[in-house]
């Protein structure tokens, strides 16, 4: 789909725009908009208020088919609540605008909404939210199918600006493009089966974005990893055939003084649980426990598209988790990157394992933060449901700074997030009688001593955990990943910049 930015000037009247279909807003005290005003010069508009067939409720909407003497070949009348509109409103006649025009032959459309009159909000808000909901309305997941259905007949979709507002908006759509394609590639990632998404199709999407943006790239076969003496990583990768890839990515675009941004994605790319068997009712989904290293490869797409001037670099450990002889048994103990033994007492949270390498081996970097983004826990779906992420930070200035960041960053892109705690007082249910720690602490704060676990390995450096295990993919008739936390990632990235 096409977007490009129209400048409200004489030469691109309202009522000489030749486009399928111009969206203009209704408020609820049947206000018009100044683009509705516009266009009621011969009071189509007015005569649909008076009518009643339009409220200006928050997503209501009228469809006027071949208005007079306008070029557009369509109105739609969209109901935007009270001025200035919530953002809830606003998502909400978005959401039906799209719905709205999705069935019909419309292949171009022209959105001249008061964008800058969302309550709290400004153009750059409302611009990538637009297109966020057209992403969501218009995403396909129908690759594998035999048959699939027709293209969207929608091609371009133009926002109607005022000239003093041009700026902003042009830089805020290119952000938001940018954003989408991320999102795209994580949700594509996310949604392929496991036997076409193994640990070298990771690989191979990272070398592709390498060559399309000039990324600096390493691939570690299973010979290096065991040179670096990752020995946790490891012992989940050799339960499977499928050779292990430790991936790193590295954007580095900044000052040469500045420390880099380090996101670390976990990429089990299908976790069967290992000896410690999960249920086959739904095992199907664990193809998308490769989501946060979708996430990394997708925030790396935009960064790429934008050219940051950031350094940032991408850690993504790859393998699955099968059983099999080889595999880790309940009991094994095994030593990590940084020296420290584990005590493997459930082979089914094999996701800290493989990360507690990767979060070592970041050390190298100096990094200014490190971010680890996994579906760690299904107690995190426990405490937060699928709305918010689970955020874990320690509790000193540096990383309420961060987390406080990542929330700020959250909001502006309605990809949310919660804080949990993590303190000493947990680090108890992690002891073992035989190694340094166990790799469970319990049934008890599940999601807390899975970061517990993460935080021994992270001392040296400012550092978070999301825990996307509700977030990163749906269930039921609406299965599929979603692609976040794209968009909290590129967020935060787009602060660091301001």
């Amino acid at each position: 789909m096409d977007f490009s930015i129209k400048t409200a000037d004489k030469k691109n009247s309202l009522d000489m725009i030749d486009t399928d279909c111009i969206v203009i807003g209704i408020y609820d005290d049947h206000k018009l908009t100044d683009a509705a005003i516009a266009l009621d010069t011969n009071g189509v508009i007015t005569r649909a208020l008076e009518s009643g067939d339009i409220s200006g409720k928050a997503g209501s909407a009228l469809l006027v088919g071949f208005p007079e003497k306008i070029a557009a070949k369509r109105l739609l009348l969209l109901g935007l609540g009270k001025k200035p509109t919530a953002e809830k409103d606003f998502r909400q006649a978005i959401d039906t605008a799209i719905k709205t025009v999705k069935p019909l032959n419309v292949g171009d459309m022209l959105l001249a909404l008061p964008l800058d009159l969302v309550s709290s909000r400004d153009v750059s808000w409302s611009i990538y939210n637009i297109l966020a909901e057209l992403h969501t309305q218009f995403y396909r997941s129908d690759a594998l199918k035999s048959t699939q259905e027709p293209p969207a007949t929608l091609r371009k979709v133009s926002f109607y600006i005022p000239s003093e507002q041009e700026a902003t908006a042009t830089e805020a759509l290119r952000r938001a493009e940018a954003v989408m394609a991320g999102m795209t590639l994580a949700r594509n990632l996310g949604n392929l089966p496991a036997n076409i998404c193994t640990p070298s199709y990771l690989a191979k999407q990272a070398r592709d974005l390498s060559q399309t943006y000039k990324f600096e790239l390493e691939i570690l076969d299973k010979k290096q990893i065991e040179s670096l003496k990752m020995g946790s990583f490891l012992s989940v990768a050799k339960g499977s055939d499928e050779p292990p890839k430790f991936i790193v990515l590295k954007h580095m675009h900044g000052n040469s003084k500045d420390l880099p941004v380090v996101l670390v994605g976990k990429g089990i790319t299908f976790d069967s649980g290992g000896i410690s068997l999960k249920p086959g009712a739904g095992m199907d989904e664990m193809k998308f426990d490769m989501c946060g290293a979708a996430a990394v490869l997708g925030t790396f797409k935009a960064i790429g598209e934008l050219g940051l001037r950031q350094n940032i670099i991408g850690i993504i450990p790859a393998c699955e988790n099968l059983p099999s002889g080889h595999a880790n048994k309940p009991g094994d103990i095994v030593t990590s990157m940084s020296g420290q033994t584990i005590e493997i007492l459930n082979t089914d949270a094999e996701g800290r394992l493989i990360l507690c390498d990767a979060l070592t081996y970041a050390e190298k970097f100096n990094p200014a933060v490190v971010i680890d983004i996994a579906t760690l826990t299904g107690a995190c779906i426990v405490a937060l449901g699928h709305i918010n992420s689970g955020l874990f930070t320690r509790h000193d200035e540096a990383h309420d700074k961060l987390a406080d960041d990542l929330i700020a960053a959250a909001r502006q892109f309605n990809d949310p997030v919660w804080r949990l705690p993590i303190e000493d007082a947990y680090q108890e249910q992690l002891k073992s009688n035989f190694a340094d720690m166990a790799n469970i602490g319990g049934k008890p704060a599940g999601s807390i001593t899975a970061a517990c676990f993460l935080e021994r390995f992270t001392r040296k450096y400012t550092w978070a955990h999301l825990d996307i295990a509700g977030t990163a993919w749906k269930s039921g008739s609406a299965k599929g990943a979603t692609g976040r936390p794209v968009p909290l990632l590129c967020a935060y990235l787009f602060m660091r910049e301001q």
